[in-house]
């Protein structure tokens, strides 16, 4: 599969690099800088547009919303206005729609308000989307670690290459590769349930990957969390329901089976197997090049051990 680059489509081969002689290319001079000058102009004038012609675009940064935390923001925008404008572009697709590059609790807020959207719109490709919105969740604060990873895990997912993953939220490649290992240990779906779990790190995550991993304990924690209560825990607490299910469920590492000592006479030669277990002590003699001792020792075990049982006696006693 091909990698995205650093201008967003995947990596072109030196030869298809090359400008093809019938392609358009921008006005020089006058005309030129000019054009450029009203472009700049006019992707940094803030417009107000319908929200019903906003669709999504980029990828998922929020798993699920606070409620109590949107209802406030739609109650300072009832009350102050939109102070902050969000960030479109034209739609790659239908023309006089719009998709959103960031600001979507704010579309959301002002959706359910019924009031237009002040917006800033520029002409940016997937891979500028990606840079400008990871640049917008790595300056606010409000991001939880594992909505930071998923987002790292989806542009993984649509193969975006590392290093412009790590350009796009502020980080060094081996921050990333942590980030990516907790982001892809779990399904989008498993995640927005849960929720932004703000008071949850990266160690607890993986502890968690790591105890549905080793007891296959998926299916008892997808129960648990389809259920109504689950539902009314804030985020935090969601998480530690799950991952109280699926450590309480771990099951005991099996113990080693003990195994069998060769008794052997002066010449090396094997005599038996002793066994000792939590059940007892078995000996077994195998009649296969016994010549007979087998026999010998059945036929005269009740004395045999009475001896033996005399001996640990009078030992034990002088000890």
């Amino acid at each position: 599969m091909a990698r995205k680059g650093i201008l967003g489509g995947d990596l072109p081969a030196k030869a298809e690099r090359r400008r093809p002689a019938d392609a358009p290319t921008a006005p020089r001079g006058a005309v030129g800088a000019l054009q450029s000058s009203l472009t700049k102009l006019q992707e940094n004038a803030v417009q107000e547009i319908d929200p019903s012609l906003i669709d999504d675009a980029g990828v998922e940064d929020r798993l699920g919303v606070d409620d109590a935390a949107q209802s406030q923001l739609r109650e300072s925008l009832a009350t102050y206005g939109q102070q902050v404008p969000v960030l479109l572009r034209p739609h790659h697709k239908t023309a006089g729609r719009y998709e959103i590059v960031y600001g979507r609790r704010r579309l959301k807020a002002l959706r359910d308000l019924g009031q237009p959207v002040k917006a800033m719109i520029r002409q940016l490709d997937d891979h500028a989307l990606v840079m400008a919105q990871g640049q917008e969740n790595t300056a606010r604060q409000d991001l939880s670690f594992i909505e930071k990873a998923s987002f790292t895990a989806q542009l993984a997912a649509q193969d975006y290459a590392r290093q412009t993953i790590a350009d796009a939220l502020s980080i060094d490649l081996p921050m990333l590769s942590r980030m990516l290992k907790v982001g892809t240990a779990f399904p989008l779906p498993f995640l927005r349930q849960i929720g932004s779990a703000p008071g949850i790190g990266r160690d607890r995550w993986m502890a968690l990957a790591k105890a549905l991993e080793d007891n296959n304990s998926r299916g008892h924690a997808s129960a648990l969390m389809n259920t109504p209560d689950f539902a009314q825990l804030d985020s935090d607490a969601r998480f530690e329901a799950v991952f109280d299910r699926a450590t309480r469920s771990t099951p005991k590492k099996p113990t080693a089976k003990p195994k069998p000592r060769t008794l052997r006479d002066a010449g090396g030669k094997a005599l038996g197997d002793i066994k000792t277990t939590n059940k007892g002590v078995t000996l077994n003699i195998s009649a296969k090049g016994a010549d007979g001792f087998d026999a010998w020792i059945n036929s005269n075990a009740e004395g045999l051990l009475q001896e033996l049982h005399d001996r640990w006696g009078t030992q034990r006693r002088d000890d």
